[in-house]
């Protein structure tokens, strides 16, 4: 019986309670989550208030930078303006400084009209009995224009003057050391004319006609076979006997041209066309330098000034004979003396 009871109290257990407090924590958790809404809302409110006040102040902002943009812009036009102003009142001034120049004498006439126009209105003004203050300013004014054109056009008369004496003056010394430096010139080819005339004749008279020397134009010209075996640039025993009569008119020659006179005997070597094979020199132009050396070389040994020799090689790019023979060749390679000047 015992055990009945129970069981029937076991089946009629009350869930209304725990019912209730589930309830009211869903109830108490929902007004949470509302209170959170709320107060999240709010704090959201506020901030847009706040988005709000500065997107207008920089909206506000924004258009005083577009103010000023404009402003700016229109201070540049008027500055480009002003510049275009100022290029034309350049022009106008250089133009009138060209003007001026041309209109020296007219203004003579013109400021002997300013004059009288001057004088005309200064008695117009004294008939007068009533004159204005302003007036008496414009005559005064016009006055002190009058003198200050005055005073430039003087200004400008006597810069005018001064340099056109001063050009004038400078033209004549340009002249006169124009002609000074030809008489120079001419005196110092002529002397030296004359000297070349004389070497060439003694040496002439020296030397006698020979085929294997020859004068062309201003150089005597010696074939190369009486200096140098071929190939080679030490002197051959003959061709030291041609250079000590060479020596001896040089000789005489540096003692009678004077010594303000500059002057050299210059040496040019020259070879044929023809590469050169088997000796110490990689190439003609070496070749033609080597022999004009030794030339001078041996004429200072015997007393000639090297101040007064030059040696130079041309190697077969200066031919005599533009032939391509044995003959051509021979003729091609030669020691040519020049007497020049320095």
């Amino acid at each position: 019986m015992a055990l009945a009871r129970m069981r029937r109290g076991e089946s009629a257990m009350n869930y209304w309670p725990g019912f209730v407090d589930a309830l009211s924590t869903l109830i108490l958790g929902i007004i949470f989550l509302l209170t959170v809404f709320v107060v999240v809302q709010f704090y959201l409110q506020q901030e847009v208030a706040n988005k709000d006040s500065a997107l207008s102040r920089l909206n506000s902002q924004v258009a005083q930078l577009s103010q000023l943009l404009s402003m700016e812009k229109s201070g540049k036009a008027d500055l480009e303006g002003q510049l275009v102003q100022l290029r034309a009142s350049l022009a106008n001034a250089q133009s009138e400084r060209d003007r001026l120049k041309a209109a020296a004498e007219n203004a003579q006439a013109a400021t002997t009209a300013a004059e009288g126009k001057t004088t005309e209105l200064t008695g117009q003004l004294q008939s007068e009995k009533k004159i204005s203050a302003g007036a008496l300013a414009q005559v005064e004014l016009l006055n002190q224009q009058l003198a200050a054109l005055r005073n430039q056009l003087a200004a400008l008369e006597q810069s005018l003057q001064t340099a056109q004496n001063k050009d004038k003056e400078a033209q004549n010394r340009i002249s006169d050391l124009g002609r000074q430096l030809n008489l120079a010139l001419a005196e110092h080819v002529n002397e030296l004319q004359r000297y070349r005339s004389d070497f060439f004749g003694k040496l002439r008279d020296i030397l006698g006609d020979r085929p294997d020397i020859r004068v062309v134009g201003d150089r005597f010209v010696f074939q190369s076979e009486l200096f140098f075996d071929s190939g080679r640039s030490d002197l051959k025993p003959q061709g030291r006997v041609e250079l000590d009569d060479l020596a001896k008119v040089l000789l005489q020659l540096e003692s009678d041209i004077p010594p303000d006179l500059a002057w050299i005997l210059r040496v040019d070597g020259h070879t044929d066309i023809r590469p050169v094979t088997g000796t110490v020199f990689k190439s003609n132009w070496d070749l033609s330098a080597a022999r004009a050396i030794a030339v001078v070389q041996y004429l200072i040994t015997k007393g000639v000034s090297a101040q007064r020799l030059a040696a130079a090689g041309f190697g077969e790019f200066q031919p005599i004979d533009p032939g391509a023979g044995e003959e051509a060749y021979r003729r091609n390679r030669r020691i040519e003396f020049k007497l020049t000047e320095r």
